[in-house]
């Protein structure tokens, strides 16, 4: 059960020591040019669980860490993370997209990797107090935003194959353009495979990214933008693509792979866009959806879209969708379903649309 806003604020004021930067960094970026993760904010959050408790919570200048090479999670991948995006509504005040489904999901990855949850006054309080310190780097650009990248690490220097004792907890931002400012072309994988029932899959841990390189390293090297994964026993039913969930518009139904398997993240964008599509009136399922299906669709003429959804990402057409000697080219000059979606989800996420689900955490209130 979540605390209230103004208690998890006063615990985080109570309990994080701030420092400011001396020297601003704000006046060497280009706004009107953001590229995605390229550059960070003034300040960053960091603490450190001691092997009993979370301690030194501290904001201070952005920097680098120091940390020793018989470090954990170098060696044994205890490492999990979360992105999250600020925008500014129409008033300029900094305003959080569902950060404590977030905070939920980050603790879900900690749990199925050894390592100890994070309390809500140091995600939730902790962010709300970063965000206000750096609130000048939030965009308005059009696709732009502030992106906010949680993440946990093992801090132990041993290289015994054990979960570590100490930890290392820390929250950077980067203010950030589109993730794809273009439609993506897919290749569906159908040898290497992403997650198995009783894996991590489920998790935002960093090993899944890992595993994911090089198959994707060699999708784009046949032109294609990210994989679209299956499962490992059949080689046919979805799962995810490499950052984001994936969504199928046939006729009337919105079809997304479901959780059961737990082989797939269950992604924040993924839920909102799926509360959104029922609001459009479409029929929302979530069930094993098989590449089958997908080409027998298109080849009816009702496959009508297909986007992936993410944080990064936010809401990407799909153009091209390549499984074995399947190729299917979708006319996204024409997707209404994705541009409506989007044309909503920006409207709450920025303050131009009645928030009517309370999705937004506004900073510093």
């Amino acid at each position: 059960m979540m605390v209230a806003k103004s208690t998890v604020k006063e615990e985080a004021v109570k309990k994080i020591k701030v420092t400011k930067t001396a020297h601003s960094r704000i006046g060497e970026i280009d706004f009107n040019n953001l590229v995605f993760g390229k550059k960070y904010a003034d300040h960053m959050l960091v603490a450190d669980f001691d092997g009993k408790e979370w301690t030194n919570p501290q904001i201070i200048p952005f920097q680098n860490f120091s940390v020793s090479p018989s470090n954990a999670a170098w060696h044994y991948g205890q490492a999990i993370f979360e992105g999250i995006k600020a925008y500014k509504d129409p008033q300029g005040n900094p305003m959080i997209f569902r950060p404590y489904d977030n905070y939920k999901r980050f603790n879900l990855s900690a749990e199925r990797m050894g390592m100890p949850p994070v309390p809500e006054w140091l995600f939730i309080g902790g962010m709300d107090m970063l965000i206000d310190l750096d609130r000048d780097w939030v965009p308005t650009g059009e696709g732009c935003s502030l992106y906010l990248r949680p993440f946990m690490i093992a801090a132990d220097e041993f290289i015994g194959v054990r979960p570590s004792d100490t930890y290392r907890f820390a929250i950077i931002n980067s203010p950030s353009g589109p993730y794809f400012n273009k439609p993506i072309k897919l290749l569906v994988q159908d040898k290497y495979v992403r997650a198995f029932p009783g894996g991590v899959g489920y998790a935002k841990a960093a090993g899944n990214y890992g595993g994911a390189m090089y198959p994707t390293q060699q999708a784009r090297l046949q032109g294609f933008d990210q994989i679209l994964w299956v499962d490992g026993y059949e080689h046919k039913y979805l799962q995810e693509c490499g950052t984001m969930n994936v969504f199928a518009i046939i006729g009337n139904n919105a079809i997304t792979p479901d959780l059961t398997q737990g082989t797939i993240l269950e992604g924040v964008t993924r839920n909102s866009v799926m509360d959104v599509l029922k609001d459009m009136g479409l029929n929302v399922e979530e069930r094993p959806i098989s590449i089958d299906e997908i080409v027998s669709a298109y080849n009816k003429g009702t496959l009508r879209e297909v986007f992936g959804t993410g944080t990064a990402a936010s809401v990407a057409y799909v153009e091209q969708l390549d499984y074995l000697d399947n190729h299917l080219k979708l006319d996204t000059t024409k997707y209404e379903v994705g541009a409506e979606v989007i044309r909503r989800l920006d409207g709450i996420r920025t303050g131009r649309a009645a928030d009517t689900r309370n999705w937004n955490y506004i900073v510093g209130q």
